[in-house]
């Protein structure tokens, strides 16, 4: 077991996302999981039914006292629901952990629609957390908030994931699961000569739920085992659609990933 990736984020009780995907990604992948949970959520397939935030300082406790005592090679962020939570978080990071790789997934809104992130909140993720970050992970409509445009296509996203680093952090990696079409696009800024590009073709599923999580995770993983950026971005998109394609089918509505299925992690 390699590589110490503490997940800051909220519960899922449905299992798909949230803590316990994160908990199962980083498992799958050799990684060693720890948390710090940041809110509770009553929720399935069908969508959040209710929601109980972590008091900050409790929330920055849990990160002092594991990094204390195990120690931390990555950072994740997920569900980060208000102002004062991205403020204790983006502290404790910055106090503890300025150098530790940090992947910041900007959670906004379930996969049923309920939001996850206070609409006030919007600016303190992106003017106190986003400068932090190794690589943050939109996906189109949370990219589309933090700039404050639509992007509705390929060349939209290429301009979209090089305006992200304008908010600091390092790199960029913007999900275009959104896009209309039968091909998913990714991409990848990172200042350089442009952006990496990855496509793939859709996969037709309702069993999608934690994708985004998932993801973050996965990269998270990578980095805290040593790979670079983009060998960590294109194993945790293989390990990504892998864990679709043997999603178990459960649930009613957004159905959860198989966490659990083979990946050859080399």
């Amino acid at each position: 077991m390699k590589g110490r990736v503490l997940i800051v984020a909220g519960s899922d009780s449905g299992g798909g996302a949230g803590i316990q995907a994160d908990i199962k990604t980083v498992t799958a992948l050799g990684g060693f999981a720890m948390t710090a949970v940041t809110a509770l959520t009553a929720q399935n397939t069908l969508g959040v039914h209710g929601v109980v935030g972590i008091e900050p300082a409790f929330i920055r406790q849990q990160i002092e006292v594991v990094m204390d005592d195990l120690g931390v090679d990555a950072i994740k962020t997920g569900m980060l629901h208000s102002s004062p939570v991205i403020e204790a978080v983006a502290g404790a990071i910055r106090d503890l952990a300025p150098e530790t790789p940090l992947v910041v997934d900007p959670v906004m809104v379930a996969k049923g629609g309920a939001p996850l992130l206070e609409p006030q909140a919007i600016a303190t993720l992106r003017d106190m957390l986003l400068p932090l970050a190794t690589v943050v992970t939109p996906n189109l409509p949370e990219a589309g908030v933090l700039l404050g445009r639509d992007i509705s296509d390929a060349d939209g996203m290429a301009d979209a994931a090089e305006a992200l680093l304008g908010f600091g952090p390092r790199a960029a990696l913007l999900k275009g699961g959104h896009l209309e079409g039968d091909t998913v696009l990714d991409l990848l800024a990172s200042g350089g000569a442009g952006p990496v590009r990855w496509t793939a073709a859709k996969i037709d599923t309702r069993h999608t739920h934690g994708t985004g999580c998932t993801l973050a995770s996965a990269v998270a993983a990578g980095l805290a085992q040593g790979l670079k950026l983009e060998p960590a971005v294109a194993r945790a998109r293989e390990y990504v659609r892998g864990a679709i394609l043997a999603a178990p089918g459960y649930g009613a509505g957004n159905g959860p990933l198989n966490h659990a299925y083979r990946f050859d992690r080399a």
